[in-house]
């Protein structure tokens, strides 16, 4: 005679779980939809240590091939002392990826092996050199992201209180490098860098591109509704006028010297939010009101590194110069012409006053090419004699968008 067995839902628990709340299979029925066989449990089971059995052994491959690749940049190290070479090649580095990239089979995500490699990079770096790189800060800044994104963990990141004192701290020689922001794609250039080139000798090394994703930050236990003061650098709160004024349209907006000091202020203050970066609120203990409140999603800054030492041609640079013109009629036609006349692509120019005379101009232009292109050296002889003054701040790789 076939026995009904009521389902699981008009059952008592005491029928499905045993008396000290183990599993129970009372009336001799089997649930297989709730438990695989004891067996096929015990193959998995041994399958599951296999597998990371040879994953503890890839690891230990890995290791070792790290160690090998060290062993190497360490006879580099030697090699670059004797030639007086530069120690920093942003164009080796960025060959390396793209090489890996491009042969890579999979599973591996290649859109991974840039920050995987990147810390590689600065772990083998530091076995030449603790590389000291100056930045805005203090830390969280989006120029100390910039400064982990170019340069990974193993670089000593120096913050410094301005964009001027950056370019004072590499030319004094208390940091091998600088990172300075150059450029932002809603707001435009960023002046003190302009004029930090205008009195300084140091030159464009590399340039970073980093998206820049802005957060409203409070003190934890604040909300939204009690922000009566919203502290940032001004360039960032530009990034977010239009986010401002609808979410926040009575709270007083106060100068920063950086978003990472705006998070700073915001964390002793009951009424008061920051514009900033994520990491920041990390670094601050600070919680995340809203994500993402600049007002264009494509809104990224450029970053350029200050030193002393040029890369050499990759064939997808970038050449930076600052010029002053002669007060003639017509000059500048005739300077962009000379660029224009070898097919050089100007990507950017941007005037300032020189700071000198009254309505004399300083002008930053950017061109596609390096300095060793003939073309390039052409233009910069053409543009020079139209000039009363002319400065190649230096020739890099492009770099590519993150």
């Amino acid at each position: 005679m076939r026995r009904e067995v009521p389902p699981l839902a008009d059952r008592p628990w005491s029928t499905v779980l045993g008396a000290d709340g183990a599993e129970a299979a009372p009336l001799g029925v089997k649930f297989t939809a709730m438990a695989e066989s004891p067996e096929s449990n015990n193959d998995e089971m041994k399958e599951l240590a296999a597998v990371r059995g040879e994953i503890d052994a890839t690891d230990d491959a890995v290791l070792r091939l790290l160690n090998r690749r060290a062993g190497f940049v360490a006879r580099v190290a030697e090699l670059k002392e004797k030639l007086r070479t530069p120690f920093y090649v942003p164009s080796r580095e960025r060959q390396i990826i793209e090489r890996l990239s491009a042969s890579n089979p999979g599973p591996f995500p290649t859109e991974a092996i840039r920050s995987v490699f990147q810390e590689v990079f600065s772990a083998c770096l530091s076995l030449e050199r603790t590389v000291k790189v100056a930045y805005l800060g203090p830390e969280g800044t989006f120029s100390h992201m910039a400064v982990k994104h170019q340069f990974g963990l193993s670089a000593r990141a120096i913050p410094i209180k301005t964009i001027g004192g950056v370019f004072e701290e590499v030319d004094r020689g208390g940091a091998d490098l600088g990172v300075v922001p150059v450029e932002n794609s809603t707001e435009g250039v960023i002046i003190p860098t302009l004029d930090g080139f205008v009195d300084s000798d140091l030159k464009v090394s590399a340039e970073i591109i980093l998206k820049i994703s802005l957060c409203l930050l409070a003190r934890q236990g604040v909300e939204l509704e009690q922000i009566e003061r919203v502290y940032s650098l001004p360039v960032a709160m530009a990034q977010c006028r239009r986010w401002l004024a609808t979410h926040l349209p009575r709270a007083t907006v106060v100068e920063s010297p950086s978003t990472a000091e705006a998070a700073r202020s915001a964390l002793g203050d009951a009424h008061g939010a920051a514009v900033a970066s994520e990491m920041a609120a990390k670094l601050y203990e600070l919680q995340i009101l809203k994500r993402n409140i600049e007002d264009f999603a494509q809104n990224v800054t450029r970053f350029l590194v200050l030193g002393r030492q040029q890369p050499g041609a990759t064939g997808r640079d970038k050449t930076s110069m600052l010029l002053t013109t002669r007060d003639e009629p017509g000059i500048l036609y005739r300077v962009l012409g000379a660029f224009a006349e070898r097919g050089l692509n100007m990507t950017k120019i941007e005037s300032r006053p020189s700071r000198r005379r009254a309505w004399e101009y300083v002008f930053f232009v950017d061109i596609d090419g390096h300095a060793q292109d003939p073309a390039v050296g052409q233009a910069v002889s053409a543009v020079r004699d139209q000039c009363e003054s002319l400065k190649v701040l230096g020739s890099y790789p492009k770099a590519d968008a993150t």
